[in-house]
């Protein structure tokens, strides 16, 4: 039969056990908080990605779209000015006119800045059959497809190089992320499938090793520090133009970008019939 003093001094035997056991892992809370600090940024890297993505193919296909609409409402406003010029022959006129003009002379990297829709000589054919409404190449989705998000995440979660302990894991890992942005912005899923079967079939992280508190320290200044900088890019993003018109209709920007280009059709008319008045009266 055990007495209470021998229970009592079973438990304070245990108690001593876990104590000791404590004291022989200082470290561990710190190893358990990098653990959730370094998935949060993950997650947080991916919100921020799929973000960055859909912005940029959104501003992609809003130039596409819009650009050679403006560019001829432009041209038009430049016309308009001329013929308003050479009908009074008021100098104040004449001065909007050369200046408007002026604004349209072609520059250095035009190419560049206009995604090849225009060159120094003008709209591109493509360009010019999207303003009379002939048929053109279908434009980039504006965001990846379900699937391909849901692969894109899988493979950040298991591949990200802020899981590696060793720089040259780390270095693989950097390669392997690259390639599967890549496919990711291209809205690629056969590629996604197949970084996937890679990544499977290749070499199994190693696990990670206790650290030493004052690595696991360091570690948690990094992982703040990369938050801090994601941080700055989500509001750059976030303050965009581009991300203020995509947050007007988030789940069918084909047709918030088809509303404007109705608009702007309306003003190309009105600028049409307003210069064809010019160059007609008197």
């Amino acid at each position: 039969m055990t007495t209470p003093e021998a229970e009592q001094g079973g438990v304070a035997g245990a108690d001593r056990a876990t104590s000791e056991a404590a004291a022989a892992r200082p470290e561990e809370r710190l190893e358990r908080a990098v653990r959730a600090a370094e998935q949060a940024l993950i997650e947080y890297e991916i919100a921020v990605e799929t973000f960055r993505v859909e912005v940029e193919n959104f501003s992609r296909l809003h130039e596409q779209r819009l650009g050679p609409l403006y560019a001829r409402l432009e041209e038009l406003d430049v016309r308009i000015a001329e013929a308003r010029a050479a009908r009074t022959g008021d100098p104040e006129d004449l001065r909007r006119a050369r200046e408007a003009r002026a604004s349209l002379q072609p520059i250095p990297g035009v190419e560049e800045l206009l995604h090849g829709w225009m060159d120094g000589e003008g709209l591109f054919p493509e360009a010019g059959a999207m303003l009379t409404d002939q048929p053109v190449r279908p434009p980039q989705r504006v965001r990846p497809s379900e699937e391909a998000r849901r692969l894109y995440r899988e493979l950040a979660r298991k591949a990200h190089p802020d899981l590696a302990q060793e720089a040259d894991e780390r270095e693989r890992r950097e390669e392997f992320i690259t390639r599967v942005n890549g496919a990711y912005a291209r809205g690629d899923e056969d590629e996604l499938r197949e970084l996937a079967e890679e990544w499977a079939a290749g070499p199994k992280p190693p696990e990670q090793r206790p650290s030493a508190a004052e690595e696991l320290y360091a570690r948690l200044e990094w992982l703040a520090a990369r938050k801090e900088l994601l941080t700055h890019v989500a509001k750059q993003l976030e303050d965009s133009a581009i991300a203020a018109m995509l947050r007007l209709a988030p789940d069918d920007p084909d047709r918030l970008l088809e509303e404007i280009a109705e608009q702007l059709r309306g003003d190309l008319a009105g600028r049409e019939a307003e210069l064809a008045s010019l160059l007609t009266e008197g």
